[in-house]
């Protein structure tokens, strides 16, 4: 007979749950390479592997007992595996902004700052929402926002962070002309992009399911399955919106806003599936893929580079999920959710703003716009993914 089942059951399903998040790693990789030109795949594919070793290990030495307070604050299941499932999500907060900085910049400086987001940036939003919180009684205490699995916590934390890493590292060479018009740089691998895609859609059963935090009981385990059920709805309906506007807008399919607007919707349903009826994240996610439909284009026209189209998907859609918890949930304070959306902008952008210029004083985090014709592959790599086409500028 087994001693303490529901230990054992919580323990191997925050095991699972960390196991479908980490196949977001190949996710935003494969993502990210097929949206960049291919004399930049390497260097993308090189950046997402450094994350996910650079920051985990950051959360394991330093981030994580400053976000939660110790390693012993919870007893229901093996607080190795909860440390696991938790380490899991802290990658993803630099991949959003990597991504969105891509074929521009280097890698030393980009580790650099992933080692400050996994010790110090991230762990103190965690502090501050799901763990010790060190300002709580006081005017910047939000323990009370509604974020299951971080539309705040993670999307927007990631997305403040890009925000403030493309207003000091600017577009790349060649992205807008000199009349302020911006220049089409197309995907180089459409399938690549396609899986990616689909493998973070997965990953997300395993985020937000895995954040209902056990399956063990009944009750459990009905929140576990409404919680996917929701979060796929909304991935459903995001692609949905996603694919009639630009249809709409341009008479054309574009499988790449298609794909975005899934994550839109997947980004603003993150907050709260497990509080929805299974209705309300097609109009969530809807609105989601929507987002994505309006912002891509109308950051452009800011001249505010962003290959992959990640502050749509994780910044905007990282602030309209809070704030529809706040909106759709009876016994969720809209005002505690905006709050939330408030504080957690006012602390990650100037932070990260600052640290970013920092390292770029001393570092240059942007390529020279030479490195940028040649490829960052070449430049920073020394492999090229592709090295049998022809370099494109």
């Amino acid at each position: 007979m087994i001693d303490n089942p529901s230990y054992v059951i919580d323990t191997f399903f925050a095991i699972f749950a960390m196991t479908l998040i980490i196949f977001m790693v190949p996710g935003f990789a494969m993502l990210e390479a097929g949206l960049v030109r291919t004399k930049n795949a390497t260097s993308v594919l090189t950046v997402n592997v450094m994350i996910y070793a650079v920051a985990s290990l950051a959360f394991l030495l330093i981030g994580y007992e400053y976000a939660f307070g110790s390693w012993d604050h919870q007893d229901s299941l093996s607080k190795y595996a909860f440390f696991l499932f938790q380490m899991a999500f802290v990658g993803k907060v630099v991949n959003i902004m990597s991504g969105g900085v891509s074929e521009r910049s280097r890698i030393i400086p980009l580790a650099i700052f992933t080692v400050i987001v996994g010790a110090f940036i991230y762990p103190t939003i965690v502090n501050l929402t799901w763990g010790a919180n060190f300002l709580e009684g006081t005017i910047l205490d939000i323990s009370g926002l509604s974020d299951l699995a971080g539309s705040t916590v993670i999307h927007s934390t990631g997305g403040w962070a890009l925000l403030a890493a493309i207003l000091i590292m600017g577009p790349r060479h060649g992205r807008y002309t000199k009349e302020g018009y911006a220049k089409v740089i197309p995907a180089s691998n459409i399938p690549l992009v396609t899986l990616g895609a689909l493998l973070l859609w997965i990953g997300w059963f395993g985020f937000n399911g895995g954040s209902v935090g056990a399956i063990s009981s009944k009750e459990n385990a009905d929140a576990v399955a409404l919680t996917i059920m929701n979060t796929n709805t909304a991935g459903l309906s995001g692609a949905v919106a996603g694919w009639i506007l630009t249809y709409f807008r341009y008479k054309k399919f574009d499988i790449t806003m298609i794909l975005n607007g899934a994550l839109g919707g997947l980004v603003s349903v993150t907050a709260g599936p497990q509080l929805y009826d299974i209705h309300i994240p097609l109009l969530i996610g809807f609105i989601g893929g929507a987002l994505v439909a309006w912002f891509v284009p109308f950051f452009d026209k800011l001249k505010m580079d962003d290959p992959v189209g990640a502050l749509s998907v994780h910044l905007v859609n990282g602030i309209w999920g809070t704030l529809a918890v706040g909106i759709f949930v009876s016994d969720v304070s809209f005002l505690t959710q905006l709050k939330g959306v408030v504080v957690v902008g006012a602390i990650v952008f100037p932070i990260s703003w600052i640290v970013i210029y920092l390292i770029n004083k001393f570092f240059i985090l942007r390529a020279e716009d030479d490195e940028q014709l040649e490829g960052i592959d070449y430049a920073e790599c020394g492999i090229e993914a592709y090295p049998e086409f022809k370099r494109s500028i």
